[in-house]
């Protein structure tokens, strides 16, 4: 009977998958009622007043009481200032009945202080450097400026809401003798539950039910909430993850964007639900300046979005008057549980604010170069001979490929650690099949462990004490792929360090160190809990609720895995991809956008929700290739594939009830396309890598919004249908059906619309122009462009596997800016170490000026690599030179030029890499 009913359930949900998401299982802000009381701020304000005589001041921060002055109830407030034009922000209770908690392990150190400057006067003021923060007394609101412009005004809306900790008032009961004595306590606890002022006869404050689900709040009210204003900007961007457009909408009477971590299936484009990430990052641009507040809270959180000029009205009046002032953009924060802390980031100029906010959650450290090729996926391979046979399909039709990936079937069971012995009785030897070959192999390991007395992974964590626990102290029972299934407590050090055991080669001896992971479901996806995740009143190590920490428990199961997988061979770099996520994650690992659709409309949202992700830490995002639901037409797969060789993480894959779409199961025509778009992914691998390298020494986002360099020109500000990679690559993928052309922006660098030029990759045709351009396309060709004034590193020699082409020689692709000059930069190492924190790796920085070609290393070249630079094109010469000369050590020698393709090629330089060197072009 209870396999029946297990059977019944996952039947249910494979339904339920197959007939997309249904919103009303997700709640809205109304049926949220620490939302729904939160948001009630926005007509009434709130009052609260620094405390006379409480401030005091120390070298690099400022402490004072704040006080509710309605119910009188105490805060304790407290402003550091941060090294890098960074101010943080926290208030607290002054005397909670019990502690609030603080999020830990999002931040990738304690951040740095700085020394301040206090000035008093009838506000009191910190001034660091450029930075100052002006502090109001009554109403409290503090004013961030940045070279004395006012970029960030915090509870300016006087929206700050933070309901206190307090006991719950006592039921009525019958007067009995002495019913005075009883009628007053009733009354004290009444007053003691409830301060003059504040609304908690919510029904949600003290317990909230949705559809069969109970939470049960012991703690009673306990949200905060805040207002941010950005008065020098004109768009908000950020707070992923959410199928919406790069630019944040204005939620002014609709639903708040909403940050809590969802197992959402089949997810409905331009909506604010919440999906499987919650980074609660936002940032403000405008043409001068841009801002960012990172709000540190891991609790379930919406957030309102108020725009400048959101109706037609409003803009008639101003127009009319003659006014140009409007409502400066602003959001609000709401979160159920937790403190205030947060982090004001003060720019000025997009680059500095993502600098900033990588400074304190960390960057993604630099990947193996495998991890940047091309991964083949579905759920699932059946076996072993699957596997083989996939493999040996990409070599016979010549397409690169670097990973093989195993969904939940490879199990025995759903257990994981374990092998299906009849589908993969010698995983070693396929694992050393691929690996011989130049592969890898990526297998999933979900959170959800089987509730199975035969499997020793669940009776050590029942022995032990290591699953997430009920209220009253039990189990959590939950349900999963494996059907009863619970949930290893990630937040308890001794878990996580039990769990990163298992990777031990000694443990998990069917899998080699070359093997890496996959961790799905991890926001928790339990099928029978609310919302499709665990209960709010669930217990967590250190006696914290779920409701506290639920959209960290992704962040602390990834955080055991790498540590595991860092265990198992402490100097290869781990390759872990995440579903879940939050602020800091992008340290551990790399993330996809979930379960989408084999539509067009979801092609087009790959690029604004990776967009998103980038500048809030996680640049080493990607889409399911060609859709995870559904069966694509031979279109589609075509435009997807040639999009997503231009995303940084590069994976196909599909739903187990889909129809198989490895490339050569199409037609002819089709195979080629996808193999065009797979070697052009493979030959820019070494301007992915160099990108990744610089990323995680200085927070530089890998691929880009348009604002990010063109911050002066407001067409880019919403733009999100077309990406940079780095400054060097403007791509605009074609993402429409039955298109000839396509319409591409070139962005304008100043207010007199003066542009850089821009050179097709394919042709070198330059273009002059800034504005939108349309551009012709055939099935073969997207736009992609090269910047003039850049240099571009590539390896022209595409093999079956990344990991192959270590050695192969370098080509340098040279487009001149107005003023005939370039810079570029090259990153090489191993591949596959971490020797390169030790130097072993060459970092060089390319010039070319007054026709000539230079290189300059960055720090000591201490590699030795095989590899030689085999080419130079060079693109936007006003002549064709005769010929080159390059100069090794003080000698000189002639090499052939010839033309192509509207570039000059300079052939076989034939020099080490780590190697100084100058090619001079000759009349």
């Amino acid at each position: 009977m209870r396999f029946t009913i297990i059977a019944c359930l996952i039947i249910g949900v494979l339904i339920n998958y197959a007939a997309g998401v249904d919103p009303t299982n997700f709640k809205t802000c109304e049926q949220s009622s620490f939302c729904r009381r939160s948001r009630k701020v926005q007509s009434t304000g709130s009052k609260y007043a620094i405390i006379r005589g409480t401030v005091n001041t120390y070298s690099d921060s400022l402490t004072a009481d704040l006080i509710n002055k309605e119910n009188h109830h105490q805060f304790t407030l407290k402003l550091e200032a941060l090294v890098g034009s960074t101010f943080r922000l926290q208030i607290d209770e002054k005397q909670p009945l019990r502690p609030r908690y603080r999020v830990e392990h999002a931040l990738k150190d304690e951040p740095k202080t700085t020394r301040i400057r206090v000035q008093e006067s009838d506000e009191l003021s910190i001034t660091v450097g450029t930075s100052k923060a002006v502090i109001h007394g009554d109403p409290f609101r503090i004013d961030f400026y940045e070279n004395d412009v006012l970029v960030v005004a915090v509870n300016a809306k006087n929206w700050l809401y933070f309901e206190h900790l307090r006991q719950k008032a006592k039921a009525p009961a019958e007067p009995a003798d002495g019913g005075d004595d009883a009628q007053q306590q009733q009354q004290e606890n009444a007053e003691a539950a409830q301060p003059a002022g504040e609304t908690v006869d919510d029904p949600g404050a003290w317990e909230e039910n949705f559809k069969s689900h109970h939470d049960s709040k012991p703690n009673g009210p306990e949200a905060v909430a805040l207002d941010f204003s950005f008065p020098a900007t004109e768009v908000l961007f950020g707070i992923p993850e959410h199928a919406d457009s790069f630019a944040l909408k204005s939620t002014s009477g609709t639903e708040p964007y909403r940050l809590y971590n969802l197992d959402v299936f089949e997810y409905i484009l331009d909506s604010k639900m919440a999906l499987y990430g919650s980074v609660p990052v936002i940032y403000g641009h405008g043409p001068e300046r841009t801002a960012g507040v990172y709000w540190q809270n891991a609790a379930e959180t919406w957030v309102d979005i108020y725009t400048a000029e959101t109706n037609v009205v409003s803009s008639l009046v101003n127009f009319v008057s003659g006014s140009r002032k409007s409502t400066p953009p602003s959001a609000h924060f709401i979160s159920e549980s937790g403190i205030v802390d947060a982090f004001i980031m003060l720019g000025p100029k997009p680059m500095d604010v993502f600098k900033q906010y990588a400074a304190l959650t960390g960057t993604h450290p630099l990947p193996q170069l495998f991890s940047l090729g091309y991964h083949q996926c579905r759920w699932n391979y059946n076996d072993e001979r699957d596997v083989t046979s996939v493999s040996a399909k990409f070599d016979e039709y010549n397409i690169p490929m670097d990973t093989m990936w195993l969904d939940i079937e490879y199990t025995n069971g759903k257990r994981y650690f374990t092998w299906d012995k009849f589908k993969f009785p010698e995983p070693l030897t396929m694992i050393k099949n691929l690996t011989e070959l130049g592969r890898h192999l990526v297998i999933i390991i979900d959170p959800h462990i089987k509730r199975d007395t035969s499997y020793f992974f669940h009776n050590d964590c029942t022995e032990n004490g290591y699953y997430v626990k009920t209220r009253e102290g039990n189990d959590y029972e939950g349900w999963c792929w494996p059907g009863p299934a619970s949930y290893p407590d990630f937040f308890n050090p001794v878990v996580r360090d039990y769990y990163a055991s298992q990777y031990q080669l000694s443990k998990f001896n069917t899998v080699t160190e070359d093997v890496m992971l996959w961790n799905d479901m991890n926001e928790p996806s339990v099928f029978n809990g609310p919302e499709v995740t665990a209960a709010k009143d669930l217990v967590h190590y250190g006696n914290w609720e779920h409701r506290d920490v639920h959209n960290l428990y992704g962040h602390m199961n990834i955080m055991g895995t790498f540590e595991g997988l860092q265990q198992r061979d402490p100097n290869q770099r781990p390759f872990i991809l995440t579903r879940a996520h939050f602020a800091g994650s992008q340290r551990y690992a790399a993330i996809w956008t979930g379960d989408n659709m084999a539509e067009w409309a979801h092609l087009q949202y790959s690029i604004k929700m990776c967009l998103t992700e980038a500048v809030a830490g996680f640049s080493f995002c990607g889409a399911d290739v060609a859709g995870f639901f559904g069966n694509p037409d031979s279109e589609l797969v075509e435009r997807w594939y040639q999009t997503g060789a231009f995303l940084p993480f590069f994976r196909a894959h599909a739903h187990i009830d889909t129809k198989r779409r490895e490339p050569w199961l199409f037609s002819e025509r089709t195979r080629e396309i996808i193999k065009e778009a797979v070697k052009i992914r493979y030959s820019y691998l070494p301007l992915w890598y160099t990108s990744f390298y610089e990323l995680e020494k200085t927070g530089a986002p890998v691929i880009r919004p348009m604002l990010t360099h063109y911050p002066l020109d407001k067409e880019t500000f919403s733009i999100d249908n077309q990406l940079l990679v780095q400054q060097r690559l403007l791509v605009r993928p074609v993402m429409q059906q039955g298109v000839s052309k396509v319409d591409v922006y070139f962005p304008a660098v100043d207010d007199k619309k003066n542009g850089d030029y821009w050179y097709d990759v394919e042709t070198f045709q330059r273009q002059e122009r800034t504005g939108y351009e349309s551009i012709p396309v055939n099935e073969h060709k997207i736009p992609v462009w090269q910047r003039g004034g850049s240099i571009v590193p590539k390896k022209e020699r595409p093999r079956r596997a990344s990991t192959l082409m270590l050695n192969d020689p370098y080509t340098l692709v040279i487009c001149l800016d107005r003023q005939g000059k370039a810079a570029g930069t090259l990153y090489l190492d191993d591949e596959k170490s971490y020797a390169y924190r030790d130097g072993k790796h060459i970092h060089v920085n390319y010039e070319f000026a007054e026709n000539q070609l230079t290189n300059r290393f960055i720090g000591k070249p201490n590699y030795k690599s095989d590899a030689w630079l085999e080419r130079i094109i060079i693109a936007g010469l006003e002549r064709v030179p005769s010929s080159a000369t390059i100069t090794v050590n003080g000698i000189s020698q002639q090499l052939e030029v010839e033309q192509r393709n509207g570039a000059v090629v300079v052939r076989k330089p034939s020099i080490k890499m780590d190697v100084d060197f100058a090619v001079k072009l000759n009349a």
